[in-house]
């Protein structure tokens, strides 16, 4: 049973993780606008879930890696967009 405990706040954590970048990433979209996003705390968030990726293939933590790498494509999207509209803001 503390198996099941434990893989279901497991699972409901790496969910709230993977979603908790939609909001940020929905608001710059529909305002082009990413100056209020730090370029430092995505960049360190990024460079976080990156190592947890590695940390997960190098102990062969699957959900580890699934997890932190679902976590890590809506992290570097937000990062992405922060560049994108801050570029097109400047030309």
């Amino acid at each position: 049973m503390s198996d099941l405990i434990a893989n279901i706040v497991g699972t409901g954590a790496a969910l709230c993780s993977i979603s908790s970048f939609a909001p940020q990433m929905i608001k710059i979209w529909k305002d082009r606008d990413a100056s209020s996003v730090s370029l430092k705390t995505y960049s360190l968030t990024v460079t976080c879930f990156i190592l947890w990726v590695v940390y997960g293939v190098l102990t062969t933590a699957w959900p580890v890696v699934f997890a932190n790498s679902c976590a890590l494509v809506m992290a570097a999207g937000v990062l992405f967009m922060k560049w994108r509209f801050d570029i097109s803001d400047k030309a």
